[in-house]
């Protein structure tokens, strides 16, 4: 039979490997479409708002300073302000909530709820070896979080993402993993024995509680099940060399361009389609040209000129980390589209103001997924547009049938 008249879906099954074969053209016309994935990356010390957005908003803006950074890419991004999520704030606090716009962030008795990543790697389940990953440019914390609010931890080691995603493991490592899952499995086999009885002696409130805890227990049980159907099946070759990880924290430049350098390969091996990133705010003083302060402290400038001046330094190095990763993103293809096509990829900040801790009128961009791009969207500054909204809009694109998300009033349209 002609490739071109094959059957994905049917082909891989035949072979064994129906979910760890990344999207190929090699099925011709009769092929699926390319899956939509989402990509979030926030800098949590935010952007330098005059140098990042255009003086008018349109179809036809002048590029400000950061943005003519992009100007190769203009076509492929949508700048946005006015957008943000309400009852925020707590100085920092508010980098915990951006993803899944939970209110009052910081105060007695917080509680974080779903973010949207975790959302939409629910709504995908295992349909990649990785329903999301989340990377840090330092340490475990991220900005992802499970439906009871429990922070998924991040990975910031390029080489282990690299391990975990493309090397596979030695058949005693198999085991293990596989004798993990077994275990996992034995201790909630012996939780559901004991269900009945603790029902049956339970209170009404009591009983409730337990049943929540019991459907989470069940949840866990399908994700276990569906985990492990992964561990037997090949991992994706890719030519790229094993990353070394940079040790030195101040390499901020350095450390992002790693992290960037995968998603290219997450992305065209299908090992995910939800991927976050955070951009940590305690890196010291950045090996940046002519900079010679902590990127907290330029944060708070006060106006100071000379602070605003190495801040920029600064931004301008992360915009051009994106730059180049927006370029890889369109140098691969996949179906006569672009990788960046199909990767609905958002750089924004929880901070719309750093110098003031202002989470209002949040920095952000939108890039790719296939959408009509090229514009400035200026939304309300004193009366924002719930940036949930967007987050809708991105559900949906990636095929969702969701009307909300958090604190969205509809879904984002321009």
């Amino acid at each position: 039979m002609h490739s071109s008249a094959l059957n994905r879906r049917a082909f891989l099954k035949a072979s064994g490997i129906s979910l760890a074969f990344p999207w190929v053209e090699a099925f011709g016309k009769a092929a699926e479409s390319p899956p939509k994935r989402s990509l979030f990356i926030c800098n949590t010390l935010g952007f330098y708002s005059p140098a990042f957005y255009p003086v008018k908003p349109g179809p036809d803006y002048e590029a400000s300073d950061y943005l003519a950074l992009l100007k190769e890419h203009r076509d492929e991004l949508t700048v946005f302000s006015g957008l943000s999520h309400p009852d925020q704030g707590g100085e920092h606090q508010c980098e915990m909530t951006w993803l899944s716009a939970a209110r009052n962030p910081g105060r007695d008795g917080f509680r974080n709820s779903i973010s949207v990543d975790q959302f939409a790697a629910g709504q995908l389940g295992y349909a990649t070896r990785f329903p999301s990953l989340a990377l840090s440019s330092d340490g475990v914390r991220s900005q992802s979080y499970t439906e009871n609010g429990v922070m998924i931890p991040a990975m910031d080691r390029p080489s282990e993402v690299f391990t975990r995603l493309f090397l596979q493991g030695k058949p005693h490592e198999v085991a293990r993993e596989k004798q993990k899952l077994r275990d996992g499995r034995s201790i909630l086999d012996s939780l559901g024995d004991q269900r009945s009885l603790l029902l049956r002696e339970a209170s009404g409130s009591d009983r409730e509680r337990l049943d929540a805890y019991f459907e989470a227990v069940r949840e866990v049980e399908r994700d276990l099940s569906e985990a492990g159907a992964w561990i037997d099946r090949p991992k994706p070759k890719v030519k790229a060399p094993v990353p070394e990880d940079i040790t030195d924290k101040a390499d901020l430049v350095g450390r992002i361009e790693l992290l960037f350098q995968l998603v290219p390969l997450i992305v065209q091996t299908d090992s995910s389609r939800v991927i976050s990133i955070v951009i940590q705010n305690n890196h010291g003083i950045p090996l940046v040209n002519g900079v010679a302060a902590e990127h907290h402290n330029l944060s708070h400038h006060g106006r100071d000129p000379r602070k605003i001046e190495q801040l920029m330094k600064i931004e301008r190095a992360i915009l051009g980390c994106f730059n180049g990763l927006m370029g890889r993103m369109k140098a691969h293809r996949e179906g006569g589209e672009t990788l960046l096509d199909n990767t609905l990829t958002i750089l924004g900040s929880n901070l719309g103001n750093a110098a003031a801790h202002d989470p209002r009128n949040n920095p952000i961009i939108l890039a790719g997924g296939g959408l009509n791009h090229g514009g400035y969207e200026a939304h309300r500054r004193d009366d924002n547009t719930p940036l949930c909204n967007l987050f809708v809009r991105m559900l949906q694109e990636m095929g969702m049938e969701t009307d909300t998300f958090g604190t969205s009033s509809s879904s984002l349209e321009w």
